[in-house]
């Protein structure tokens, strides 16, 4: 298999999105998948995923999981709040310091097309803007490898 076309787009510099197309994907099968948080460690191209502690397997907007993480050998838990489940179209998580994960998919005569999202622009920790400190520590660049890592694992997934 050939390696799928990712390609960032031209976003501020607080926010990481990428997109690729799944040709003859409904858009409903990916959504199925990154919808459910007990999936999330077979797209996570990061490798911090390890497995969901809690949580429901299909949380609606305001709902929360748990998972289990792992960054730079170190484990933690991590919880997040839905922001975002539009069935077929979005599902997006939040985090406690408010960084946000999306994906988004919107069909397209080819198949479906597929964007995943970071967004560090309103995270913070006691009103502190944290973007600045999250590119200091490498984590933009980390997670810039991991978006291409994961739409490229959501390709093969569906090939």
């Amino acid at each position: 298999m050939t390696q799928p076309k990712v390609r960032f787009l031209d976003v501020p510099s607080s926010v990481i999105s990428a997109e690729t197309i799944l040709p003859g994907v409904e858009p409903e099968k990916v959504y199925a998948l990154v919808s459910n948080p007990f999936r999330h460690h077979e797209l996570d191209g990061s490798g911090s995923v390890q497995g969901q502690i809690s949580g429901p397997e299909a949380p609606g907007e305001g709902e929360t999981f748990r998972q289990s993480m792992r960054l730079y050998g170190i484990p933690y838990t991590a919880t997040s709040t839905v922001y975002r489940a539009e069935p077929n179209r979005a599902f997006g998580w939040r985090r406690p310091t408010g960084f946000t994960w999306t994906w988004e998919m919107e069909p397209t005569d080819e198949g479906t097309l597929v964007r995943e999202t970071f967004d560090a622009s309103h995270a913070s920790i006691v009103g502190l803007p944290l973007a600045g400190a999250l590119r200091v520590a490498g984590a933009f660049q980390r997670n810039r490898r991991g978006i291409a890592t994961s739409l490229s694992r959501l390709s093969r997934r569906f090939a």
